[in-house]
């Protein structure tokens, strides 16, 4: 796989970026609990076991809805997911690491793009004091992930070039939609392990991330797992 971290323990020293453009649930913020609760109770509702969502970490609840149920049942499905969702904000918080580097970017060159409704995305941004100039959420873009629109989307809000972008997510879907945007792509353990992800690099965690700005853009250093 080509990588621009060949190696564990590299820094990422030999690739410089205009802007880190962030996934939400699972990389920046630890929501999962919170989510297979909400989506697991839904799932029993609509007559599917809790277990069923596991498989749609990543993809935008409208067309998880869309997939799983009648047409005429759409709306209500969707509206309910969302409800339970923006009403469970108990035990979400950022994850380890998420704090300082997200510090070390300025506004100008970082991005969040989630799956999630944009009302979904304020509550827990304002929950974990995200504070974030460019979000691209499902309600601004036609197709979600793993289509990579909503990462183009988050390239051209901040004016920059998808090829001089990096990606960092958790899950397959959002990582596919990096890729297809052009963009660099990392991945990290949330919602699923690093066994199960296709990215350019891995990380363990975001505490071993740091962020360097320049004029020029964005260097990393930092360790991390080849696959």
């Amino acid at each position: 796989m080509d990588t621009f971290l060949p190696t564990p323990g590299y820094k990422f020293s030999d690739r410089l970026f205009d802007a880190v453009l962030w996934d939400m649930d699972g990389t920046l913020i630890s929501s999962i609990h919170v989510t297979e609760h909400c989506w697991g109770l839904w799932m029993q509702h609509y007559g599917y076991p809790p277990e069923h969502y596991h498989q749609f970490h990543g993809t935008p609840a409208r067309a998880i809805v869309e997939q799983l149920l009648p047409r005429e049942q759409w709306d209500e499905g969707f509206h309910r997911i969302v409800d339970m969702e923006t009403h469970a904000t108990d035990g979400i918080e950022l994850m380890p690491g998420a704090h300082d580097v997200l510090a070390a970017l300025p506004q100008q060159r970082r991005a969040i793009v989630t799956s999630s409704t944009r009302g979904l995305a304020q509550v827990r941004m304002a929950v974990t004091g995200i504070d974030m100039a460019v979000v691209v959420t499902a309600d601004d873009v036609t197709h979600g992930k793993p289509n990579p629109e909503p990462y183009l989307r988050a390239a051209q809000l901040l004016g920059v070039d998808p090829a001089r972008c990096v990606v960092v997510e958790d899950a397959p879907t959002g990582l596919a939609a990096g890729r297809a945007a052009g963009c660099a792509t990392i991945a990290v353990p949330g919602t699923h392990a690093l066994e199960e992800l296709q990215a350019d690099a891995y990380l363990q965690s975001l505490e071993t991330l740091q962020c360097v700005v320049t004029d020029a853009g964005v260097l990393f250093s930092g360790s991390a797992t080849p696959q």
